[in-house]
């Protein structure tokens, strides 16, 4: 397999480690991952998740109201793409923040021209602040953000190796899917993403493979098609 171009999808728990909110640790081995990830001539796009910082679902949503909290949330993966930018710099990785409203000193305003340009000279573009609007989850955002881009595949790291038949930390049976369509993820309701992500990546034809990224180093084996995981495909 050869991939020009990827958008990768991580929740905020990718930076976590033991109770920490950040690990030093983990940040690191992700960095390297994904300079070793550029370094064989791929093209590399980050969405990340907030749930280490807050989550506007599990807010008290009877007093914080819904819009409020959600755009708290687009905050928070702001803050999470700030200190992930710095761990790929001090790899040597060339990285900047893109998000819907710039805010400086820490993002640009995302342009898609601004990130084709950026991704084409080399540079790690970090996708933050969601889709600038509430009701809307960062795998949407991530989807938007892959078609945006023209990229080849949206890589989604997980804390399970793919997707199953039901969940495997409480189902000792649960059945790991090898590949998917779309149409069954949402016939199943298998919950690899919001709908509005899976439909997006549908009606565009957007192949999605989901994997374990609780070590970093998955991502250069899936870069490379050796990971395993499930592969989410418009067709079988």
């Amino acid at each position: 397999m050869k991939f020009t171009r990827i958008l990768l999808k991580l929740s905020g728990e990718a930076l976590m480690e033991g109770g920490e909110q950040y690990s030093h640790r983990k940040l690191t081995a992700l960095a390297q991952a994904v300079l070793r990830t550029a370094e064989q001539g791929v093209q590399v796009g980050i969405v990340i998740g907030a749930g280490n910082i807050f989550r506007a679902r599990s807010a008290n949503l009877q007093i914080v109201d819904r819009v409020t909290a959600d755009n708290v949330g687009m905050l928070a993966t702001v803050m999470n793409a700030a200190i992930l930018r710095d761990y790929l710099r001090a790899e040597g990785l060339k990285s900047v923040i893109l998000s819907p409203r710039e805010q400086r000193p820490l993002t640009g305003a995302f342009a898609r021209d601004t990130a084709l340009a950026l991704l084409q000279a080399g540079t790690v573009v970090l996708f933050a602040g969601g889709t600038g609007n509430p009701y809307f989850t960062t795998d949407s955002a991530a989807a938007l953000r892959a078609l945006e881009i023209s990229a080849d595949l949206l890589l989604k790291g997980t804390q399970v190796d793919g997707v199953y038949d039901k969940d495997p930390h409480r189902h000792p049976d649960a059945r790991r899917y090898e590949t998917l369509t779309y149409d069954r993820v949402v016939a199943e309701r298998l919950g690899v993403m919001d709908l509005t992500a899976v439909t997006l990546c549908a009606e565009h034809g957007l192949p999605m493979f989901v994997f374990d990224i609780t070590d970093p180093e998955s991502l250069v084996r899936a870069v490379r098609g050796e990971q395993p995981g499930t592969w989410i495909t418009k067709e079988s």
